[in-house]
């Protein structure tokens, strides 16, 4: 044995209750290895008012081993509190549960001890360990280890794996698995059955001599990150079903570790999985956590998008075309089993979510396979700071006030020449350093019995106090971090440190962080409504229109601007001048300074700001544009049917091509017509396909069966897979309602398509041009 230090990443942590109290579980990437290094003898603590210890004690009098002790530290209200630490976390969590049935106040007891071992030493990500180092198969073997914050990041060793499958019933057909580390990459396909071809194929006599060769690989490659494309829910899932079905464990774990499957919904559709030294990311979900949009998170669509390139195997049939490759063609289902990895693979590369998902756990200390988060992100990098300052966190606010939204003006619809939108950058994080809004800082203002003079106000009776306060210093340093990150051209890590930053507003007022308090979320809301309406005022003031605002925007028409050098000038003045303003308004009426920070973000040479259907009303959050760039024109929309995936392919293209005439100053008329034309005369029938996502079970709709909902239950009878929660329902319109669209046997309903998805798209922009839909098409004026 020797005493060595080693820089690691944290791949998982976990914890066990053992006859020596609760061991502590972490798994590091190093550069040595894998490296498991083991924590014994801890407790589980979590704290108390003192003046309940008493009665604490009284009621835990049988827990063996339990030690109260107060403590140099206060809840909320200030009160001393006291600690209970426990020899057994699971008795920690009896203990905890029993003094809430009777009316005591446990103060963080739904925090792990291995969560809470990491966050109070500060170890987000990256750590230096320290310990007695022994090798333990194809591991390194820590006990006892320390542990210390570190800068350390890792070059992870990656495995993408897919599985192909029968329709029905259990059975496998093919493992495939593409591996890569620094520039090394191996290919493999473990498939049942002898025929396939390539020298990469591995011919196994039955899908249970496919999942040991596969995890026989798996321990020999070693991987540090599993990835695949619904790869929890589907694949892993699947081949724990072949592996209880076989009555064995499914070891995708290193050191033997089985998976450890946990519920996430009521309905047992959806599940988590946890790996004893390995992290298992799936592609869609790690998209959406770096928040990519796409029509569709198919594997197709996406890698078509970012890859230029797809599946080998497209289409609605895919499983019966999978079956008959398996019992005619293996060679050519190998292929295809091989291919949807490396486009996994390749997506990752491209995205950098491998990256993106190392510097969001550098920042947060969250484990790199936990997606959202953003409560727990929260107390990893707040609770730490919150004791050191001599508190514990409370209990969350049974409070039922929601806290107001971001603040939209009313908007003026119309058609206009050069508009600005001026943007407050990072509008909600500012507002929380400018005015010191911070759950102590709240705590102190309103219980600390502070002086007037050493309060900030804010709204719904909440004070915060000038200092003392963690959240606002907290932000500043993301807000440098990013900084860096950007000069540095770091986009993951800038990326992470905006999603996080910009979460904790939401944290704020969500139920479920402990520190949710109306006036907290309030506080930073209202103050937007007021700095949107100011900001509004000070403009309009200097003689510009403000025609819409949203949260954090303003759109400035400027109906004098007489060329787009104007427009620009305007837009660098204006966001001087109202830079200066807000910094001489704030220090003048609150002796604080400014991190607000406006920005002339877009010059749209056209603008277009739509009623609301129906009315004269102005929309809202509904607008498009176009904004001349080097490269050209480039036409923004948002909120209108272009950008919604649950209209027709047919209305999206139509607005756009509509309103690049209807901008540029382009003919129209006979555009519309032609379009009208085509698609009643069923020239158009490729584009007429509705797409939307099936949000509940299909029993569950029962009073209100919207039309996706009727083709959905459909499908069984035409032969085609019974869609579950979450997936895609791709139908038509025909004269008999909505069907299938790869099964519709009625005739398409043209007029509804007309009606439905040409009108009101035409309708939109025409109505502010005095012309309609309706006169334009009118098929006896289409004669003349």
């Amino acid at each position: 044995m020797s005493l060595q230090t080693l820089d690691g990443f944290v791949l998982t942590r976990s914890w066990r209750d053992t006859a020596e109290g609760v061991e502590l579980e972490f798994w590091f990437a190093t550069d040595e290895g894998p490296l498991r290094a083991l924590v014994s003898g801890g407790r589980s603590v979590f704290f108390l008012p003192q003046h309940e210890s008493e009665q604490a004690r009284a009621l835990l009098e049988g827990v063996q081993g339990l030690r109260i002790q107060p403590l140099e530290l206060r809840d909320f209200t200030q009160q001393p509190v006291c600690g209970l630490y426990f020899f057994s976390h699971r008795e920690a969590r009896r203990g905890a549960q029993l003094l809430q049935s009777m009316g005591l106040q446990p103060l963080e007891a739904d925090i792990n001890p291995a969560e809470r071992f990491l966050m109070e030493r500060f170890v987000n990500g990256s750590a230096r360990v320290q310990g007695q180092v022994t090798k333990s198969h194809n591991h390194w073997l820590m006990r006892d280890a320390r542990l210390q914050p570190g800068s350390f990041r890792p070059r992870l060793k990656v495995v993408s794996f897919d599985i192909e499958t029968a329709m029905s019933g259990v059975q496998l057909f093919s493992i495939a698995v593409h591996g890569f580390t620094d520039g090394y990459e191996e290919r493999k396909v473990f498939m049942v059955g002898a025929g396939a071809q390539q020298d990469w194929v591995e011919s196994l006599p039955d899908q249970g001599a496919v999942l040991d060769a596969f995890v026989t690989w798996l321990e020999q490659f070693d991987p540090d990150v599993l990835i695949g494309w619904n790869v929890v829910n589907f694949d892993a899932r699947y081949l724990q079903s072949v592996a209880d079905l076989l009555g064995r464990r499914l070891v995708l774990g290193r050191a033997g570790g089985s998976c450890r499957w946990r519920e996430i919904d009521d309905d047992g559709d959806r599940f988590a999985v946890q790996l004893s030294g390995r992290v298992l990311l799936d592609g869609i979900e790690m998209l959406r956590a770096a928040f990519y949009r796409f029509e569709s998170f198919a594997l197709e669509v996406v890698a078509q998008e970012l890859l230029g390139e797809g599946k080998l195997l497209k289409g609605r049939g895919r499983g019966a075309e999978i079956a008959d490759l398996y019992r005619n063609d293996k060679s050519q289902l190998a292929d295809y089993n091989l291919k949807d990895c490396e486009l996994v693979s390749r997506i990752f590369q491209q995205t950098a979510l491998l990256d993106f998902a190392v510097a969001r756990s550098a920042i947060t200390g969250l484990n790199l396979d936990r997606m959202g988060g953003s409560v727990a992100s929260f107390d990893n990098l707040y609770l730490p700071q919150l004791h050191r300052a001599g508190y514990v966190a409370p209990v969350a606010s049974e409070s039922v006030q929601a806290s107001p939204g971001g603040f939209v003006l009313d908007s003026r619809p119309g058609i206009y020449d050069h508009v600005l939108v001026l943007d407050f950058k990072s509008l909600y994080p500012s507002i929380i350093r400018t005015f010191c809004i911070d759950p102590l800082g709240m705590a102190l203002g309103v219980n600390g019995g502070l002086a007037e003079e050493d309060k900030i106000p804010g709204y719904l009776g909440a004070d915060f106090a000038r200092d003392g306060h963690i959240l606002p210093n907290l932000i500043k340093q993301l807000w440098q971090q990013r900084d860096q990150a950007k000069s540095l051209d770091d986009a993951p890590l800038s990326q992470a440190i905006k999603i996080i930053m910009n979460s904790f507003y939401g944290v704020l007022g969500s139920p479920g962080c402990r520190f949710f308090d109306a006036r907290l979320a309030s506080s930073i809301t209202l103050r937007g409504h007021d700095i949107l309406g100011q900001t509004r005022a000070v403009i309009e003031q200097l003689g510009y229109k403000v025609i819409y605002g949203d949260t954090d925007s303003v759109f400035v028409w400027l109906p004098d601007a007489g060329s787009d050098e104007e427009a620009l000038a305007a837009g660098a003045t204006l966001q001087e001048v109202l830079n200066a303003w807000w910094r001489e308004e704030i220090l003048r009426e609150f002796t604080l300074e400014s991190a607000l920070e406006l920005e002339f973000e877009t010059h749209f040479q056209r603008f277009l700001m739509p009623t609301v259907r129906g009315s004269e009303k102005g929309s809202k959050k509904r607008y498009a544009g176009l904004v001349a760039g080097v490269a050209g024109s480039d036409l923004v929309f948002k909120g209108l049917e272009s950008v919604r995936s649950d209209w027709t392919r047919l209305a999206r293209d139509f607005q756009e091509e509509l309103y690049r005439r209807v901008f540029l100053q382009l003919p129209y008329h006979q555009y519309i017509k032609e379009i009208t034309e085509r698609v009643l005369q069923g020239e158009e029938d490729a584009r007429l396909v509705y797409r939307k996502r099936l949000r509940r079970r299909l029993v569950e709709y029962v009073r209100n069966v919207p039309p996706h909902v009727q083709a959905a239950r459909l499908y069984e009878q035409r032969d085609i897979p019974v869609p579950v929660r979450g997936d895609w329902i791709e139908y038509v319109m025909t004269t008999t309602g909505p069907e299938p669209a790869s099964a519709f046997l009625a005739p398409l309903d043209y007029q509804h398509y007309v009606d439905r998805q040409l009108a009101p798209v035409a309708d939109g922009v025409l109505g502010l041009l005095g012309e309609s839909f309706r006169v334009l098409t009118d098929r006896q004026m289409m004669l003349f």
